[in-house]
């Protein structure tokens, strides 16, 4: 059960045998995949525990406060996994998400509200072709890509690899949310490998949280299909998985280690069979 920061932090120094039990600093790495959260935390409302000092896993109800001023308490795992499909940073306040969803108005007399039937599950999508697993095609459900740095990234892997373009969907066999397809940033359908190319976002609600798992299942559908991921995890955010390359921003070199990447999982007899 969730207790107070002093409780917690009093047990930690009993446990740990120290007055310090974690030096400012020691989860810094950890929570910067988290910026809004760094904002809303403020050590002055959590007895002087600053962030840093909290494990992200912890179990403990530390006080956030909103850029609109809002008090709220949560633990960290609460936050972290706050955001939804809402792409929007009232996301990370629940008084701001209860402000912004639309209130129903009630005209005339209150009289009970009758209870909505349950859904039920949505069918699968029929757009997807019948193909064998793990097969790469053009599929008319993926979204349109939006990254500039996904294109550029996209544009210096064609001038490096010789690879099928024009494709932006793998066949799975177990559903993806309402798809038998997953939709990779890049697919290079010559090594089966798709790149992912992830940052937290204009509101930092991207690819954190919940998000990261849904990143992580959709590896797991790809490896599953006999493709291997490659995630270039941009900004502050952790590997996912044995191949994921950190860099803090697009460039040739991180484009070269890119190739390294693919060589290490496909062997330098195959990659180089595709460079120009």
């Amino acid at each position: 059960m969730a207790e107070p920061v002093q409780q917690w932090w009093a047990r930690r120094q009993f446990s740990r045998g120290l007055d310090v039990p974690y030096e400012v600093g020691t989860f810094r790495a950890a929570w910067a995949a988290y910026p809004e959260l760094i904002r809303q935390y403020h050590p002055e409302l959590n007895h002087g525990v600053a962030l840093s000092q909290v494990p992200l896993a912890a179990d403990v109800l530390l006080c956030w406060e909103c850029a609109v001023g809002h008090r709220f308490a949560a633990t960290p795992t609460e936050q972290r996994e706050r955001p939804g499909r809402v792409r929007r940073r009232s996301a990370w306040c629940p008084e701001c998400s209860a402000l912004a969803r639309p209130q129903p108005v009630v005209l005339g007399e209150a009289r009970a509200i009758p209870a909505r039937p349950r859904t039920p599950a949505p069918a699968l999508c029929t757009k997807t072709p019948d193909l064998p697993r793990g097969t790469a095609f053009l599929s008319e459900c993926a979204p349109k890509p939006s990254s500039a740095a996904e294109e550029k990234l996209r544009a210096a892997l064609v001038e490096r690899l010789l690879f099928t373009g024009g494709l932006n969907a793998v066949k799975v066999v177990r559903p993806f949310f309402r798809h038998t397809e997953v939709w990779p940033d890049i697919l290079l359908p010559e090594l089966r490998i798709a790149i992912e190319y992830d940052s937290v976002g204009r509101h930092g609600l991207e690819h954190v949280g919940k998000r990261e798992e849904t990143d992580r299942r959709k590896d797991r559908a790809l490896r599953a299909a006999g493709w291997e991921v490659v995630r270039v995890r941009t900004g502050k955010l952790e590997p996912l998985g044995p191949y994921d390359l950190q860099l803090a921003a697009l460039s040739a070199r991180g484009v070269d280690r890119l190739i390294e990447r693919l060589t290490d999982i496909r062997g330098a007899l195959m990659v180089d069979a595709y460079l120009r």
